[in-house]
């Protein structure tokens, strides 16, 4: 198992609710491809370096999780293609 992060910059547009389903839904995917969540950073909303889809916010979320390396490909792929997500990265955390 080895350890990762996911970022997600979600829509500033959808409601609290909605924002919290994608979160939800990114949880568990992870959990269906056999990693474990083990915490969830809300940054909030920020405005973004550049403009997406004519928008200048966005919410940041990274959550960190344990998981195969077969995982980040498979998380990635659905990831791409939900809703309301504008950008996402899967990343691999190396400890020193």
């Amino acid at each position: 198992m080895n350890k990762y992060e996911l970022a997600v910059v979600v829509s500033a547009k959808i409601e609290d609710e909605e924002r919290a389903a994608v979160v939800d839904r990114c949880k568990a995917l992870i959990e269906r491809f056999g990693g474990t969540v083990t915490n969830v950073d809300d940054w909030g909303k920020k405005r973004l370096a550049y403009e997406i889809q004519k928008m200048r916010e966005a919410f940041y979320y990274f959550i960190q999780f344990d998981a195969p390396a077969s995982a980040p490909a498979e998380i990635e792929s659905r990831v791409r293609i939900m809703d309301n997500v504008l950008r996402y990265l899967v990343v691999r955390n190396d400890e020193k």
